[in-house]
């Protein structure tokens, strides 16, 4: 393994996102912190730096444990990081949270249905 890798070829190796184009659209959209800091797709990321990490409503906070330019498997992938105990119950909480707001029907609804549809047509077009 080598002393630092690319930020954006890590995030994706690590399966934090599917493609590098994606981690660099996080990066650059200030989705990532590493060690408290705003970065670039280009920083390098070291053993033992912190990340913070936002993908939609969560929030990951991990160590880097292993560095790696080549995607791997799922578990594999886990062992490049370690996530930090507060994190994890934050990130579980956030998780029931959203789960419970999806059963008391708070949540997003979805797509319309077909009745739906019909009323949404019928008030675009005003009648």
């Amino acid at each position: 393994m080598t002393d630092g890798v690319r930020l954006d070829k890590w995030l994706w190796a690590a399966r934090f996102f599917k493609t590098r184009s994606l981690a660099g659209q996080a990066l650059r959209g200030g989705k990532v912190e590493i060690n408290g800091a705003g970065a670039k797709p280009s920083r390098l990321v070291r053993v033992g730096d912190f990340l913070r990490i936002t993908r939609g409503e969560l929030i990951f906070e991990v160590i880097v444990e292993q560095v790696g330019e080549r995607r791997v498997s799922a578990p594999l992938a886990r062992e490049m990081y370690s996530e930090t105990e507060a994190g994890r119950k934050a990130r579980e909480a956030q998780l029931e949270r959203l789960r419970q707001e999806r059963v008391a029907g708070e949540g997003p609804a979805g797509r319309p249905d077909k009745r739906q549809r019909r009323q949404i047509r019928r008030f675009i077009r005003g009648k």
